[in-house]
């Protein structure tokens, strides 16, 4: 295996730790690969602090639904307007078959921090025991019960924006067409971060970057296969099955130069653009799947300013819930 000359030093060393410390999927069990993945993961510092960082547990379509609601601190400014805050329901990344609310508790809270957002993170069933789409039935049932309850939270109602990061970005952006579709809660947008978009393991990226960094086709087909090794044709599991894309919600799209799914990501974007839909998109070069959630990598910080900043851009787009009211 070799990997491109050009890397930057801490890429090149962060992708040969993953390379060497990261169980290779399709050798085992789910069960297995869970407790091993969480067995590797370091303690929870549950930083930065939050306001508020409460779990709960609703009725979901397939029994008890875990989330955990982040509400940042509020500075002086925020503090003096009468609305609430915007608002992020954010699914977990992980082949749609491992991590959890923990995986990602640190993301979630430096996005609520940045961005000035109340996050709820859904626990939502994993593969292959709950195939496709149990997943984004389980994140759509956090969008209703969030926009019934989240003004609770000192979130706003009407700025509720759909978000995920890997297999999260399929489900932020399936649960989106639900949404539109089933004329649900009115999502503001869509955030898709280095989405697992369809299953054509034949793009440009999976071609130059399917072995060697970190993510591999390999185990992306493996993934499919524990969530939907059938039907696949349905647009709650691949959105480009949809009819149209036209009228689902401003997107933002973040893509990762090294990542077989990348050429799916950028051609989403293309495709919600071609269809009206306002687009935000950037392509983190040199950089591999996941690197978000690396915050100790070096170029992760400056990269997820990038990223706060694009939420933060997309929110603003929607007016808040004061100035819906005061609306004639």
């Amino acid at each position: 295996m070799s990997r491109r000359s050009d890397l930057h030093p801490d890429v090149e060393a962060m992708l040969t730790a993953l390379e060497a410390g990261f169980p290779d999927v399709t050798e085992h069990d789910p069960r297995e690969l869970r407790e091993i993945i969480v067995s590797r993961r370091a303690p929870l510092t549950r930083q930065p602090d939050m306001a508020t960082a409460r779990d709960l547990t609703i009725d979901g379509p397939g029994g008890d639904l875990a989330l955990r609601v982040f509400v940042p601190h509020r500075d002086s400014d925020d503090a003096d307007r009468s609305g609430g805050l915007p608002v992020v329901v954010f699914a977990h990344g992980g082949g749609f078959v491992f991590c959890d609310l923990d995986s990602h508790d640190e993301f979630c809270r430096s996005m609520a921090a940045e961005v000035g957002a109340v996050v709820v993170a859904v626990d939502y069933r994993l593969a292959p025991e709950h195939r496709a789409p149990a997943a984004m039935e389980d994140v759509y049932r956090a969008l209703c019960w969030t926009s019934e309850n989240i003004s609770g939270f000192g979130g706003d109602p009407h700025r509720i924006a759909l978000a995920g990061d890997s297999a999260g970005g399929n489900l932020a952006a399936t649960t989106s067409l639900a949404a539109r579709d089933r004329n649900g809660p009115k999502v503001c947008a869509q955030v898709l971060l280095y989405p697992v978009i369809d299953d054509d393991f034949d793009t440009a990226s999976y071609r130059d970057y399917g072995v060697g960094y970190y993510n591999t086709t390999k185990a992306m087909r493996w993934y499919w296969e524990q969530y939907a090794p059938q039907g696949r044709h349905s647009a709650l599991v691949i959105p480009t099955s949809a009819d149209t894309l036209a009228g689902l919600p401003p997107a933002v799209v973040a893509t990762a130069e090294l990542d077989p799914p990348c050429s799916a990501g950028e051609e989403y974007a293309r495709l919600l653009e071609a269809a009206g839909v306002p687009v935000i998109a950037h392509r983190f070069d040199g950089l591999f799947h996941g690197f978000l959630t690396f915050p100790q990598l070096s170029l992760t910080p400056p990269a997820r300013e990038k990223v706060w900043q694009m939420i933060r851009d997309v929110l603003a787009a929607t007016p808040a819930d004061d100035d819906v009211r005061s609306a004639p």
